[in-house]
């Protein structure tokens, strides 16, 4: 019995490896016996393939729109923190050109008086002291700032320092009540005192009644003894409002500031006058008027229709 087992598993051997060799030699001959059976595996296996994909797809594009919605979402935050970057560049950007050009005006009015400065940054608006309008300023005697000097901007006259400390002073600005600087008309050159009112309007009293002021006549600092306290030639501010009372001895005159004194942010120091008096040099250009063009149309008379 076992020699009959032993011979059929023999033959079952020997006809597998036949058919094994015999399918080989049909593929090396180009025969598409493999092929055939290959494709048609994969036929019949194509609808499991596609219900599957039909399955999986929803899946795996779930997963991909949440991976690209995160990507997306870090864009916009980039985008928003280089926006953001932009802006603050672009504010200090304008700040400095407004820095620069109050530098460039008061540059422009020292260069025309032959003042020498020292410029200086407002660090501190009030203090303690006994004068109710001051602001704070970063340059000292460090600098050659001392007391008793004139201070300006590109537009005229805003104080005079009154205590100076190694990198810092304080200044009385002309808008303090208990300022006063000896004034004069430009033009006419009547001499008197601006007083300081607490606002952007101050008071002129001239000594003497014998020339009528004007409203808009310009009113610029007369000047002290050796230039201490004040400088002379600076421009105050202008006429807007006249009191010529009958029989007065003097005349009393509302004077608006020319110095916008809730925007100080950088001033100058006069540290040295010029030996001549500038005069009338530094009298503000009156606006040149920007010319309207004007069209004139002419009508034309029309011929009636002959009846």
């Amino acid at each position: 019995m076992r020699s009959g087992g032993d011979n059929r598993g023999r033959l079952l051997l020997i006809s597998l490896i036949v058919t094994a060799l015999f399918l080989i030699t049909l593929d090396l001959r180009g025969v598409q016996v493999i092929t055939g059976l290959r494709n048609g595996s994969q036929s019949a296996l194509s609808p499991v393939q596609s219900l599957a994909a039909t399955i999986f797809r929803p899946v795996g594009n779930f997963f991909s729109d949440i991976t690209q919605l995160g990507r997306t979402r870090g864009e916009i935050e980039r985008l928003k923190a280089t926006n953001e970057k932009l802006q603050k560049e672009l504010i200090d950007r304008k700040n400095a050109d407004a820095e620069l050009a109050k530098l460039k005006s008061v540059l422009d009015l020292a260069g025309t008086a032959k003042y020498k400065v020292v410029n200086a940054k407002v660090i501190s608006l009030g203090s303690t002291s006994s004068f109710t309008q001051t602001i704070t300023i970063d340059a000292g005697t460090n600098d050659g700032v001392r007391q008793n000097m004139t201070v300006i901007t590109g537009l005229g006259l805003v104080g005079v320092v009154k205590i100076s400390y190694p990198n810092s002073a304080l200044v009385q600005l002309a808008t303090d009540p208990a300022f006063k600087v000896g004034a004069r008309v430009a033009g006419s050159q009547q001499i008197g005192i601006l007083s300081g009112q607490g606002t952007s309007k101050a008071v002129l009293q001239l000594f003497d009644n014998q020339t009528t002021l004007k409203v808009g006549d310009v009113i610029l600092a007369r000047g002290s003894v050796n230039n201490r306290p004040f400088v002379p030639g600076v421009p105050i501010g202008q006429v807007t409002a006249v009191d010529n009372a009958a029989g007065a001895v003097t005349q009393t005159a509302d004077i608006k500031l020319y110095v916008n004194f809730s925007s100080l942010s950088t001033v100058a120091v006069v540290v040295s006058a010029p030996k001549e008096d500038p005069r009338d040099a530094l009298v503000p250009k009156a606006p040149v008027p920007t010319p309207v063009p004007t069209v004139t149309i002419y009508a034309q008379p029309t011929e009636s229709p002959a009846p």
